[in-house]
């Protein structure tokens, strides 16, 4: 089966608690079905300029973002697949590009090496052509944050554009930045707190709904990356010109 490398979708966020979020699993239980991979930890390096141009932009809330990452499931070697994704937001609308290569051949074309193509190349040469375009444009990008957590999902068994995922033990760290690595670091969330995201193409079923209402969890505007950089990161460069 071929990998999805194109998606199209709203991302809404929640941070609930753990008694929460084990309330909405059992309801889940009548409506969707566990992702057949379980519980997976993913690992993401993050890349940005040296002033922080890319976090910075997208935590001023504008129309239209953009970021950079490198995405693992799991502890990588330097031949396993992982994934260089191009992420947009415009308008509230997700669109997430992706191209799927070895551990070692995205580090080295993200990190300046250039794009090599190869046998499996083919359908994937338009998304790897806009990626070459925003290294381009934003020029000397390098490793910025490695942010790691554990990840559930669900899917809904009547629509399957329709997902649930649950993030927890989301870590960061701005040293040995390689998805080779384990998996270590500050701790993004405090206590008991979940990031639970709803991905949808459309509409969110009225169960859910209901479920949120009662429980007064409300949308928010959490990002990871963001959230580690206002954090950790923005502490230690007060000298960047934030609005340059």
């Amino acid at each position: 089966m071929a990998t999805q490398k194109v998606f199209k979708r709203y991302e809404l966020k929640y941070v609930l608690t753990r008694e929460q979020k084990e309330r909405l699993v059992s309801l889940m239980e009548s409506y969707m079905t566990p992702d057949k991979y379980g519980r997976t930890n993913i690992r993401n390096i993050y890349f940005d300029t040296p002033d922080y141009r890319l976090i910075r932009n997208s935590i001023e809330k504008p129309v239209f973002k953009e970021k950079l990452r490198i995405r693992s499931y799991g502890k990588a070697a330097a031949d396993s697949p992982v994934y260089v994704e191009l992420k947009r937001k415009c308008d509230h609308v997700v669109y997430k590009r992706r191209v799927e290569m070895s551990e070692q051949e995205a580090m080295r074309w993200i990190c300046g090496g250039g794009y090599v193509a190869g046998r499996s190349d083919y359908g994937r040469k338009q998304i790897s052509g806009e990626i070459d375009y925003f290294l381009g444009y934003y020029g000397n990008l390098a490793p910025a944050a490695f942010i790691s957590y554990d990840r559930q999902a669900y899917y809904a068994k009547d629509d399957k554009d329709f997902r649930v995922t649950f993030d927890e033990n989301i870590l960061c760290r701005q040293t040995d930045l390689s998805l080779k690595s384990e998996a270590y670091g500050m701790p993004v969330l405090e206590g008991d707190k979940i990031l639970m995201e709803i991905k949808c193409a459309g509409g969110m079923p009225m169960w859910m709904v209901k479920f949120l209402s009662e429980e007064h969890i409300y949308k928010t505007s959490f990002s990871k990356y963001g959230t580690a950089y206002r954090k950790y990161i923005w502490p230690g460069t007060q000298e960047v010109a934030i609005y340059a």
